[in-house]
């Protein structure tokens, strides 16, 4: 992480929210944000203040740049908030180019795209402002990052955060500790797992809270709490290019077994892009995720929902991404017999995917 100008969160949400707090988006003003999306990014705009308005993404996961150019006209629009989906950039030259002709402030969202630097430039370099989230594609028990590329804040620069609690850090530890032992071992994987629910439903039965971090919503009593310190330390020993060769690898070797047999989402993979997951195109997502749970394939139902006032109607192609788009691990722990498994699986239920 050597951006000069950044602050570490206990989750990117809480990066978002203080930076809309800190941008003071103003009454008529709003702030464009894709119809795909999350949802806690959108809700953590408006806890901080922020009105906002979608745009359309399309099938391809980039912008209609005409669209936008209305919208920032004809919205008032202060800031464009821009996510780079799955790892892969969006067309950050025409949308730099439409921030500086209209004055509005741009935010990258790369929550997704830790790692990627497309061209050589990195995701998050092109904005005033870039939101990262660290657990997504590094093994830290938490961790949000905001990058300040333009003025700095001092409101962001040192927030007062309070450090996360001890039953937090420890059972997103353990489950880190736990997908790491089960992807080498299904057989002690799958009893400790049982040994780690036993546990959570004990500290349950205490009332004994933990922060999550991969949960939908947004908690405004959360929103001070900071990265901890021992997600900090293993920020030093990653190897940031190994896990970048690692993800691409993963992609590239599945892409190389199911492209062609199967829907992929995205085929191409441009120099520099560190790929999040490989994303199916599926016709029925609960019941691909199920099929391949049952073979012990951690398949992922990705986004299949946000914020209700981006409409089915309004946004067809975004909705077609929400229900069609399945998620298959390629992180870097992943080994060639597992992606051998994960291959022959996916083409065994054609009838799904």
């Amino acid at each position: 992480m050597k951006a000069p100008n950044k602050t570490y969160f206990y989750r990117a949400r809480n990066a978002i929210y203080h930076l809309f707090r800190s941008l003071r988006v103003q009454h008529g003003e709003t702030v464009l944000v894709p119809a795909y999306h999350s949802g806690n990014e959108v809700w953590a705009m408006r806890a901080a203040g922020a009105s906002t308005r979608f745009y359309s993404i399309h099938r391809n996961l980039e912008p209609d740049l005409d669209e936008l150019a209305r919208l920032a006209k004809s919205e008032n629009a202060r800031a464009l908030f821009v996510i780079h989906f799955l790892g892969w950039p969006q067309p950050m030259k025409e949308l730099t180019a439409l921030c500086r002709e209209r004055g509005m402030i741009l935010i990258e969202d790369c929550a997704l795209s830790l790692l990627s630097q497309p061209g050589g430039q990195p995701l998050g370099s092109w904005g005033d402002y870039a939101i990262f989230c660290l657990y997504k594609t590094l093994p830290v028990p938490n961790g949000g990052l905001l990058v300040q590329n333009g003025s700095v804040a001092g409101s962001l620069t040192a927030p007062e955060l309070t450090p996360c609690d001890l039953a937090s850090v420890a059972g997103r530890t353990t489950e880190l500790m736990l997908e790491w032992i089960r992807s080498r071992s299904d057989g002690a994987g799958a009893m400790l797992t049982g040994l780690k629910r036993l546990v959570g439903r004990t500290l349950s039965a205490l009332r004994l809270e933990r922060l999550p971090v991969g949960d939908i919503g947004f908690d405004p009593a959360s929103v001070n709490v900071g990265m901890s310190p021992l997600g900090l330390a293993l920020l030093k020993r990653c190897d940031y290019e190994e896990i970048r060769r690692r993800r691409r690898n993963n992609f590239l070797f599945l892409y190389q077994q199911l492209g062609g047999k199967v829907a992929v989402l995205r085929e191409e993979l441009e120099e520099g892009v560190c790929p999040l997951f490989f994303p199916l195109l599926v016709p029925d997502k609960a019941a691909a995720a199920r099929a391949l749970w049952d073979r012990g394939i951690t398949a992922v139902e990705f986004w299949n929902s946000g914020d209700p006032e981006a409409t089915r109607d309004a946004f067809p192609e975004a909705h077609f991404l929400r229900d069609h788009v399945l998620e298959l691990p390629i992180h870097q722990d992943i080994t060639p017999s597992q992606l051998e498994y994960m291959a022959d699986q996916v083409l065994s239920l054609k009838r799904l995917v």
